[in-house]
């Protein structure tokens, strides 16, 4: 199993339990290819560094988790997908 982290910014234009739904949705995807999730981090709204979707801010959160190294590409590829998701990025955490 790798280390991973996955960075996520949430659209600022829906409600906070419909943004809770989505990141339960992201931890699902997650738990789904076999990940074990190890710390959630929310940061709240911080501004974009360029517009995206007439945007300028947006939620952000960091949810590191446990993976088969096959695991990342299935979860962007449903996170991709998603609505109301600004911008998402799984890098490996190196080994501390």
């Amino acid at each position: 199993m790798n280390k991973y982290e996955l960075a996520i910014a949430l659209s600022v234009k829906i409600e906070d339990d419909e943004r809770a739904a989505l990141l339960d949705k992201a931890k699902a995807y997650i738990e789904r290819f076999g990940g074990q999730i190890t710390d959630v981090k929310e940061w709240g709204k911080y501004r974009l560094a360029y517009e995206v979707d007439h945007m300028k801010e947006a939620f952000y959160y960091f949810i590191q988790f446990d993976a088969a190294p096959t695991a990342p590409a299935e979860i962007e590829n449903r996170i991709r997908i998603m609505e109301n998701v600004v911008r998402f990025l799984i890098v490996r955490a190196d080994e501390a």
